[in-house]
């Protein structure tokens, strides 16, 4: 974002629907090659090697987070308000940590932290990090991300072709392993 505030050229980009919103808002993005490409549900995450909590059902969830010594997860993706929809804001408090950046994985790798909540796509891509499992169904959350064609583009219809491409039959099963669904 950065880049793009400083005028940088691009020709697509891709990133959560309220960031985009603000792009296409401003201009920056075309309005009609908004795009969703893929979506990540949301699991936890422990560092490589260590047990992995059962969290296969909400009541087994709920207890692995009021065990766990502490927790990371961000402000956004839901995760706020689910633990404050089940319960157990309160009883978690003093031990999880909000950061303002995307360093959940990271802390979980360093073992600053015991239990990690994120995008599964981050979790299969961060050395150091197991996946313990997705959230329970019923409390799943998914990150969509969608993607857009500058409208400074000096080459718009490659950059739409690209966009149509991470849509297609090559690019799914890349998709699929990085832990993400296509759309």
């Amino acid at each position: 974002m950065k880049q793009i505030d400083a005028g940088e050229p691009f020709d697509v980009f891709v990133s959560i629907p309220a960031t985009m919103d603000q792009l296409f808002k401003t201009g920056k993005l075309i309005a009609d090659s908004r795009t969703k490409v893929v979506r990540s549900g949301t699991g936890v995450e422990v560092r490589a090697g260590a047990p992995k909590p059962n969290i296969s059902a909400v009541e087994a969830f709920k207890r692995a987070l009021l065990n766990a010594k502490s927790i990371a997860y961000l402000r956004i993706g839901g995760v706020p308000e689910l633990v404050e929809r089940l319960g157990i804001a309160d009883a978690i408090k003093s031990k999880v940590i909000i950061p303002d950046t995307d360093i959940v994985s990271e802390l979980v790798a360093k073992g600053e932290v015991e239990l990690g909540i994120a995008v599964i796509t981050q979790i299969l891509t961060t050395p150091g990090v197991e996946l313990v499992a997705p959230l329970p169904s019923e409390i799943q959350y998914y990150v969509q991300f969608v993607a857009g064609v500058s409208a400074n583009s000096k080459a718009p219809d490659a950059a739409r072709a690209l966009i149509k491409f991470l849509l297609g039959p090559t690019a799914v099963p890349v998709i699929k392993s990085q832990g993400m669904e296509p759309g």
